[in-house]
C-alpha cells in the first residue's frame, strides 16, 4: 500500500494564511459595512484573535486595509511582461478594471478617500503600492523603447499617468456612462499607443538623407 505523505506546514506557510485571512476579513468587513466600520477590536473579536496579534504588524487599520486592497490588485491584477507593450498593459488593466468595478472599487475609494486627510497614509499608499508597480510598469516601457515599439525619448511616467488616470479618473470621480470594462480599456490603449505609436513612426531617424 503507497503511504501518503503528510503536508507540513511551516511556520512561513503558516505566516501567509493567517495574513489572508487578516486581509479577507477587513476587506469582507468594509465591503458590507463601509470603511469607518472597520476597527483593529472590530476585526480581532470577528477572527477570535487577540487585538495584539494584528497591531504587531499594521499600526492602525488604514494601514492594513492598505495592504490588503495591494494584496487584491497583486494576485488580480499582476503586471507582467508580454510579447508586445500593448499587450502587457491591456492583460493588467483590464484585470484591474474587473477588480476594481467589483464592491473592492467601493473601498478604494474610501481609502483614497481617507489618504486626502492622512499625509501618512498617502506615504503608505506610494511607497508600499504605487510607487512599487510604476518602476515595474516603467521597465516595461523602457525595454518597449528599446525594442522600437515607442519613440526612445517618450516620458514613461507621462505614459503611465495617461493609461492608468482615466481608470482612477472613472473610480473616483464617477459621471454619466463612466463604465469601466474592456471596451473602455481597448479605446484608451487605442488613444495612447496609437498616438506614441504614430509618433515614433513619422520621426526621422538620424542620418536620413533629406531630413533635418
Amino acid at each position: 500500500m503507497q503511504k501518503h505523505k503528510k503536508t507540513v506546514k511551516t511556520p512561513q506557510k503558516r505566516g501567509e494564511q493567517a495574513t489572508e485571512l487578516v486581509f479577507q476579513a477587513a476587506l469582507d468587513l468594509a465591503d458590507r459595512f463601509g470603511l469607518e466600520a472597520v476597527t483593529i477590536e472590530g476585526l480581532a473579536s470577528h477572527l477570535g484573535i487577540a487585538k495584539t496579534t494584528i497591531y504587531r504588524r499594521w499600526p492602525n487599520v488604514s494601514t492594513l486595509l492598505t495592504d490588503a486592497i495591494l494584496s487584491e490588485v497583486t494576485k488580480m491584477a499582476p503586471l507582467r511582461e508580454l510579447a508586445t507593450v500593448r499587450e502587457t498593459f491591456e492583460a493588467s488593466m483590464k484585470r484591474l478594471v474587473a477588480l476594481y468595478s467589483s464592491s473592492r472599487g467601493a473601498v478604494l475609494r474610501s481609502l483614497i478617500g481617507r489618504a486626502q486627510q492622512d499625509e501618512k497614509l498617502v506615504k503608505q499608499i506610494e511607497d508600499r503600492w504605487v510607487e512599487p508597480r510604476r518602476e515595474i510598469a516603467r521597465g516595461f516601457l523602457r525595454n518597449a523603447a528599446s525594442r522600437g515599439e515607442i519613440a526612445p525619448e517618450s516620458d514613461p511616467d507621462v505614459i503611465l499617468d495617461c493609461l492608468y488616470g482615466p481608470i482612477y479618473h472613472r473610480l473616483l470621480v464617477p459621471y454619466r456612462n463612466s463604465v469601466m470594462n474592456d471596451l473602455f480599456v481597448d479605446r484608451v490603449l487605442d488613444t495612447v499607443f496609437g498616438h506614441i505609436s504614430r509618433v515614433s513612426e513619422k520621426r526621422p531617424s538620424k542620418g536620413e538623407p533629406g531630413k533635418a
